[in-house]
């Protein structure tokens, strides 16, 4: 894949300085060379979105870009707070990278439409203003979380909530055992009453 990348961007006229196979390598490539854009992998040995953070530390002048196959809310949201620019797909022609990074340069955000739609959605957080929000404990909810417990209570099955949110019905189970543990109750009864108070 990294040969396919850096054929990808030298052919539209980008230099690429050096190549990594894991996180660390990343970070010491980028520390060492101070490039313009970083072009990470989120699942490369080591943790793509672990190098994000430390790059965006260390080198905050250099744009990141994260490549991935991974479409999970989880992945994008955490490499956009690791200081991610950008996130783009690996089905993505690679002739394209070269002119998508330059955009990111000019200060366009990288990432596919489908994507935007979920960054809107949660910024938006319509959960967060249909449940009340008299409980403290309620307040500490993400507002993904918001948005599982909102569904399920009017009555959504986990593979409809996961199917609505772009989720596996797995990352729905994990969202509603954080609530639970969040609002120190057993079942989602007992959340639901916590979060219409």
């Amino acid at each position: 894949m990294r040969s396919v990348v850096r054929r990808g961007l030298e052919a539209g006229g980008c230099r690429v300085v050096g190549e990594a196979a894991t996180a660390d390598e990343a970070v010491e490539l980028v520390t060492g060379h101070r490039p313009d854009v970083a072009l990470l992998d989120i699942h490369m040995p080591g943790n793509g979105i672990r190098a994000a953070e430390a790059i965006s530390r260390a080198v905050p002048t250099t744009a990141i870009v994260m490549l991935t196959q991974s479409r999970e809310d989880d992945d994008l949201f955490d490499s956009l707070r690791a200081g991610a620019a950008g996130y783009l797909l690996k089905d993505a022609a690679p002739q394209s990278l070269a002119d998508t990074l330059r955009g990111v340069l000019a200060g366009e955000a990288a990432m596919p439409p489908a994507l935007v739609a979920r960054i809107l959605d949660e910024f938006r957080g319509p959960a967060r203003r249909r449940f009340g929000r008299g409980s403290a404990a309620a307040s500490r909810l993400s507002t993904r979380e918001w948005e599982v417990m909102d569904l399920l209570r009017r009555g959504d099955s986990t593979d409809e909530v996961a199917a609505r949110l772009f989720l596996s019905p797995t990352t729905v189970r994990v969202h509603v055992s954080s609530v639970l543990r969040k609002l120190s109750v057993t079942d989602r009864a007992s959340a639901f009453r916590l979060l219409e108070e």
